[in-house]
């Protein structure tokens, strides 16, 4: 398709939870969609590094503890169980490709045209798509634009952590999933959804996690009094937490990471260290490279996409969904988001079924982990 330009309906800028719905609808309804995706895989975030792997690895993780300690007193047997991790993580990336491999089937059953690099709005109506082979980029003119680009690990506000997921000491979500041995110690900045999903996965398999966190709660989105019970018995399960402090630096000392962190109420500086640091305080919008500037689409916090209640940006044809825009970012709210795509014209095709309250979209707030409260 190269050397040519090629003209749509719609362009999907992203292929995650928000974008490739968006665009399989479209194809259902009879538009001539296409969809880029600089991953080189359908599933955004969500199916290659974020709900799909992380849940594979807390199940993995979690029968790996049962038949390790919880058998014994049933009167089941099972001495010197052990952990293959390179079982393990075969398996995580097993169940990663079966699931991004069946939307590709889907974008052929409903004629959608994928393509494999990053999309970038070069005028109204115009996308350019820069190949992930390199060479000359493509243009694709369209009616209707949607930015579905998602989010990327945020830093930790006002400290020095240089994250290097190939070095697999200071790490983000995406690099503990892939860790190539299991360490004896695991610091977790960031007490949220995240930190404490991965944490439990590595706390079964044997690593000693400490979590620290700027407030004197875990879960902010989390309901208080759930909140402080999850806490108890993530302490009961081995789980240690550092309450309290501000992170001032994360650094790999000698293939080592060393933290260094002042508490909050005031105090001295104290100094902890892992063998590995997983950086976890959330995620941001990723508009880097959209080429918003280039049309005058309206940025807000974060590099948020600013919609309105539509999902319609300040440029007409040019809509927004899933991560890249206002309220949580997590694939539970973008779903709600992204069902309302079902609607034959173009325009209703970001009108917003959700609800939303005080500029915040309703969702629910999930997180897994192995416990009853």
């Amino acid at each position: 398709m190269l050397g040519r330009s090629l003209t749509y309906d719609m362009v999907v800028i992203g292929g995650g939870p928000g974008g490739y719905p968006t665009a399989i609808k479209a194809g259902q309804l009879g538009m001539k969609v296409a969809c880029i995706e600089m991953r080189g895989r359908l599933g955004g975030t969500c199916l290659n590094v974020g709900c799909i792997p992380s849940k594979a690895l807390l199940h993995s993780s979690h029968l790996y503890e049962e038949a390790a300690k919880g058998w014994g007193p049933h009167g089941i047997s099972a001495d010197n169980v052990k952990m293959d991790l390179d079982k393990l993580m075969k398996h995580k990336a097993k169940t990663v490709t079966g699931l991004t491999g069946g939307i590709e089937g889907l974008f052929k059953k409903y004629k959608v045209d994928y393509f494999k690099g990053k999309g970038e709005i070069t005028a109204p109506g115009s996308v350019a798509m820069h190949p992930m082979e390199g060479g000359p980029a493509q243009t694709l003119s369209t009616k209707n634009i949607v930015i579905a680009t998602g989010s990327v690990p945020a830093g930790v506000p006002g400290a020095t952590v240089t994250v290097d997921n190939d070095a697999k000491v200071i790490v983000d979500s995406t690099g503990c999933l892939d860790l190539e041995k299991i360490p004896e110690k695991l610091i977790v900045i960031g007490a949220g959804v995240i930190g404490l999903e991965m944490g439990s996965v590595w706390r079964r398999l044997g690593t000693e996690v400490t979590v620290v966190e700027y407030l004197d709660r875990i879960t902010p989105g989390i309901d208080d009094e759930i909140a402080k019970k999850f806490k108890q018995i993530l302490e009961k399960q081995g789980m240690k937490f550092k309450m309290g402090y501000a992170v001032k630096s994360a650094t790999n000392e000698g293939g080592k990471g060393k933290l260094v962190m002042d508490p909050v109420g005031g105090g001295a500086t104290e100094t902890l260290e892992a063998d590995v640091i997983l950086s976890a305080t959330g995620r941001v919008p990723y508009t880097e490279g959209l080429g918003a500037e280039n049309v005058g689409v309206k940025l807000g916090a974060r590099g948020m996409v600013e919609i309105d209640d539509h999902f319609a940006t300040n440029v007409p044809g040019i809509y927004a969904i899933g991560d890249a825009v206002r309220g949580a970012i997590c694939s539970v709210y973008t779903l709600p988001q992204r069902s309302s795509q079902h609607r034959a014209q173009p325009g209703w095709l970001c009108a917003r079924r959700g609800r939303e309250r005080e500029g915040r979209w309703c969702g629910e707030e999930s997180l897994y982990a192995r416990c009853d409260v």
